[in-house]
């Protein structure tokens, strides 16, 4: 077919009324309406069925509930109504009221009767119900009039013998299930909002004793071990997480709460599981606050397992903890030289100033915790708490991992009290303790042992934790054991020695603990663990790194006060090229630059030279004193590179001074007090008729300025020092010392031996070791103050073991004696009507020593501090303890290396090394002895001891020149620039006779 000539079904509609016909889209929107409107009519449909369905379920539930009252009313046994309770007892609480009445009037078969009938099961199901509603009626309304009978119906719901006696068939089943319904439904959730809706003020609440009892009633139902642990996880985690619950609770309710707490059975607690359950920081605050309360009486009565269960647990909560967060401490406070100095007004033994391992911020404000809660927190380091604790571990050794994790996390918590955590520990026995750690843990493991590998390896931490404890305590005795004390335990019959290890022990534990150390500098920084740390412990790398070191470092300063290791003992040179070192010297001296960013290091460069400088600023004794010497003198050499100078015209770059011969301190104080040292400074002696000398001046002048104006200087005539027995020179206590113009001569000799070490110019000067000390930043204590007064020391010694100190008559005062006047100084408030006793001796020769070692010449050190630290920057002297700095200072008392001189020697005039006077002259002083040989060295250098690096390092050189023909003549010689004039002998024997005639005659300098 023809579509155009047939098929009306498909002809065009033509629409003759004018029209335009419908668009494509209006049709679309048009059926769109449409069906949105079929949608809206379904959906008020439905949602008329749903509100007619509500209202008629809604009104039969109201008639349902209406019968149901009826019912419960007209009721003639007290189980009639229980359905209704069931449901509606919540809203209804004077019909539970009269329901629980009726209950406890009808005793025993009111509740248990149903279950001898039929209806067993539904009447279980509704005493699950109505239990439930019971609880959370209480743990609402916990002081409300009805709150007690209640109480009864759920005592007897979960008491097991309850239900045995009443069912002995399957009362205990039942008792069982019903336990275990409220637990699946937040008993002790419901348990701690009841406590909670209390406040502790009103613990005679009677409905406290009750509820504790109902609170404990689960933990004795359950026998299988499963069903047991998670009772107690929901207890732990609910119950004891209530703050200040001590508190909350009339004294027999915290005896029974005590008696009845599972302590026993905390090995049952699935540890890793249950330290995950805790919604916030304080409830494990809280728990560990209200367990310890409880726990601590019954140590004594618990096996090993539950000691290790209960450390865990404490120890596991512990370490989620902010550091110090149950405390606020001070800022320490630091002297213009660097160095902590204690309050010496403070009527305290300040055994803390000796740690800094430590810097805390306010940090308490993290934790909302009550201030009985954290009294309760601190009670944890008291002795009545360690002491049970630290007994059941010995019992147990079993525990001794755990026990040492517990008081590390401790001491994080509590740094102020670290001091009496570490002292409880150190006192176990007296010693005993230290030394089962060592020999049973210590001395054993792997770690630090110089055939082992060191390793990360995580079933190391055992090794770790027992050695990071051993740290600890050894380091806390340390501080307040004398010398007397610690060297004591090497006599074989020592009574009353209080170092728990003999010293072949120290020894041992010493190198180990510097081969961990060493190894911890060198591996960290190449590994990037620094922030990294042990499973288990909340110390990073880092810190580890920072305790290991701090008892290293106490144990070599015994050491360096009195040497008893083996030569070469704290060198590990080994495993490390030394050249290093003296390169990273480079690195130090522009450590300012690095900070600012003028000179960039790569990765490589920073791990290769961390390690090398972290060893050099902490554990230096490991390096050789030779190398350290070295890296010393390049300090001085870049800083000597960074001094501006002229490059056109050094010697207006120089600073000129003129002295008087008899006049050098005074001249040289007037001259150079606020001169730039670092500069060149040149010069010129004058002599009695004030005319200038003439001298050579190739820096060898200002060196025999230097060593006159010291000699004048610390000459102890003067005033401003005091010689020890020894000979050795310290700061002169006087009061005049004290005074502006002698504290600017105390800055000024600083300056000057600054700028000898500076210029690498020994002077022969011995200082007090316990002076030397603070130069390091250490303080002086009781051991140092032998090498000051040996009387005074030997009687503080005799009183610190004496049996009754009472009998000496001491008190809190020490007399000073200045120009004839005795005056008493208080060394504490009224410390004159203090007397001195066996409990506070300790705090007596603390003071005493305090006084006469650092109180009195504090002022002068300050102003000596001030003008060394102008000439040499105080870190680089921190590379060598006490004797060092002496060799330093002066040079070795070492014998003297014949070869040396002659390789390091310059000649003058007609002589060199094959003269037949040179040849002489090396010949005879082969043949000196070593005390003939310093004599020598003294005249031609003004100083009896070699350089510390050789003769290569002398400055200037040695030099030997003719001075005659004339054989009669002595040898004189220039020590500014040590210089021997040599006349042309000819006669070994004439030689050997006229050098020694001049060096101990007093013949000397000549200036021609």
């Amino acid at each position: 077919m023809i579509p155009f000539l047939g098929d009306s079904g498909r002809r065009r509609n033509i629409n003759l009324g004018g029209k335009t016909a419908a668009s494509h889209a209006s049709i679309l929107d048009q059926a769109k309406t449409q069906r949105l409107e079929r949608e809206t009519q379904r959906r008020k449909y439905e949602s008329a069925i749903k509100v007619q369905a509500w209202y008629r379920g809604r009104s039969e539930a109201r008639r349902a509930k209406a019968q149901m009252q009826r019912d419960f009313d007209a009721g003639t046994s007290p189980h009639a109504g229980a359905r209704y309770l069931a449901l509606f007892g919540q809203e209804d609480e004077y019909r539970l009221n009269a329901w629980s009445l009726a209950v406890i009037k009808g005793g025993d078969a009111a509740l248990f009767g149903p279950f001898t009938t039929g209806d067993a099961g539904s009447w279980q199901i509704l005493l699950q119900r109505l239990a439930l509603v019971l609880l959370r009626t209480v743990s609402r309304s916990p002081e409300s009039p009805s709150a007690l009978n209640y109480l009864k119906i759920l005592d007897a719901l979960l008491s097991v013998s309850t239900f045995k006696k009443a069912l002995p068939f399957n009362g205990e089943n039942l008792c069982l299930q019903i336990t275990s319904y409220l637990l699946r439904h937040d008993f002790f959730r419901l348990i701690r909002e009841g406590y909670l809706h209390v406040p502790p003020e009103r613990k005679t609440a009677p409905f406290l004793p009750p509820w504790t009892a109902l609170a404990l009633s689960p933990l004795s139902t359950f026998s299988n071990p499963s069903d047991f642990a998670n009772c107690l996880i929901q207890f732990l985690g609910h119950v004891l997480t209530v703050p200040l619950i001590p508190n909350r609770l009339p004294l027999p309710s915290v005896t029974y709460l005590a008696i009845h707490l599972p302590i026993s059975r905390l090995d049952q607690l699935p540890l890793p599981e249950f330290l995950t359950s805790f919604p916030s920081l304080e409830w494990r605050a809280h728990l560990i606050a209200n367990l310890s309360t409880f726990a601590y009486p019954r140590f004594s009565k618990v096996s090993g397992p539950v000691i290790q269960a209960y450390l865990s647990l404490i120890s596991g909560l512990m370490e989620t903890l902010p550091l110090g967060c149950f405390e606020i401490e001070k800022a320490k406070k630091a002297d213009r030289w660097g160095a902590e100095e204690p309050d010496t007004d403070d009527d305290e033994i300040p055994v803390a100033v000796q740690v800094t391992s430590f810097e805390l911020t306010p940090s308490i404000a993290s934790l909302r915790l009550d201030q009985r809660t954290l009294n309760r927190l601190q009670a944890i380091q008291s002795p009545a708490h360690l002491q049970p604790l630290l007994a059941a571990s010995s019992k147990h050794p079993s525990t001794r991992i755990a026990l040492c994790n517990f008081i590390l996390n401790l001491c994080d918590l509590m740094p102020s009290k670290r001091n009496n955590v570490l002292g409880s520990m150190a006192a176990t026995g007296s010693g005993g303790l230290i030394r089962e750690i060592y020999r049973g843990w210590v001395r054993v493991a792997p770690l630090g042992k110089d055939e082992s590998t060191r390793t990360w390896n995580p079933q190391l931490t055992p090794s770790w934790v027992t050695l990071l404890i051993l740290t600890e305590l050894f380091n806390h005795i340390l501080l307040t054991m004398g010398d007397d004390e610690f060297f004591a335990s090497a006599a074989p019959n020592a009574t009353g020695a209080r170092n728990p290890l003999t010293l072949d022990e120290v020894v041992a534990f010493s190198r180990q603990l510097l081969n961990v150390v060493f190894a911890l500098f060198t591996e960290l920084d190449q590994r990037g663990l620094q922030q990294q740390g042990i499973r288990g412990l909340r110390m990073t790398w880092e810190m580890i790194r920072e305790r290991g070191t701090q008892c290293l470092q106490a144990i070599h300063s015994r050491d360096s006060r009195r040497p008893f290791v083996p030569t070469d003992h704290w060198l590990r040179t080994g495993e490390m090229d030394l050249k290093t070192f003296v390169e990273a010297a480079l690195c130090v001296a522009e450590e300012d630059d690095l900070v600012a960013g003028a000179r960039t290091l790569t990765k490589r460069q920073l791990a290769l030279l961390s390690p090398r400088l972290g060893i050099l600023n902490n554990i230096p004794f490991a390096i050789p004193f030779d190398t350290r010497v070295s890296i010393f003198r390049r300090f001085v050499a870049n800083d000597q590179a960074k001094h501006p100078t002229d490059p056109f015209d050094r010697r207006a770059s120089r600073t000129r001074v003129s002295v008087r011969r008899g006049k050098i301190a005074q001249d040289g104080f007037d001259h150079l007090a606020d001169a730039d040292l670092k500069g060149e400074v040149q010069i010129s002696f004058i002599d009695q008729f004030g005319n200038e000398e003439a001298g050579i001046d190739g820096g060898g002048v200002f060196k025999e300025f230097l060593t006159s104006l010291s000699k004048e200087v610390f000459d102890s005539d003067r005033g401003l020092w005091l010689e020890t027995g020894q000979r050795e020179l310290y700061p002169n206590p006087h009061s005049y010392a004290t005074e502006p113009h002698s504290l600017n001569w105390f800055r000024f000799v600083g300056r000057i031996l600054g700028k000898a070490l500076y210029e690498g110019i020994l002077v022969d000067i011995a200082f007090a070791p316990f002076f030397l000390a603070k130069w390091l930043k250490k303080q002086s204590f009781l051991d140092d103050l032998a090498s000051l007064d040996p009387e005074l020391y030997r009687g503080l010694i005799h009183l610190k073991h004496d049996p009754n100190p009472e009998a000496l008559s001491l008190d809190f005062t020490v007399t000073l004696e200045e120009l004839g006047v005795a005056r008493t100084i208080d060394l504490i408030p009224d410390g004159s009507n203090i007397p001195v006793t066996r409990q506070n001796r300790l705090q007596y020769i603390y003071l005493v020593s305090n006084f006469h070692l650092n109180k009195k010449i504090r002022l002068q050190c300050e102003a000596f501090f001030d003008g060394l630290a102008s000439m040499v920057d105080p870190k680089w002297l921190r590379m060598f303890n006490q004797q060092e700095l002496q060799l330093l200072v002066s040079g070795a008392n070492s014998p003297i290396d014949i070869d040396d001189l002659r390789e390091n020697t310059q000649y003058g005039g007609v002589y060199d090394d094959d003269e037949e006077t040179i040849r002489l002259f090396w010949k005879v002083l082969k043949s000196f002895d070593q005390d003939q040989c310093r004599a020598l060295l003294r005249f031609v250098t003004s100083c009896s001891r070699p350089p510390l690096l050789g003769f290569k390092e002398l400055y200037p050189k040695f030099c030997i020149r003719d001075s005659s023909n004339d054989e009669s003549r002595l040898p004189t010689s220039s020590t500014c620039v040590n210089l021997l004039k040599l006349p042309r002998y000819k006669s070994e024997a004439i030689l050997r006779q006229k050098i020694l005639q001049a060096v101990t005659s007093g013949a000397g300098f000549d200036l021609s």
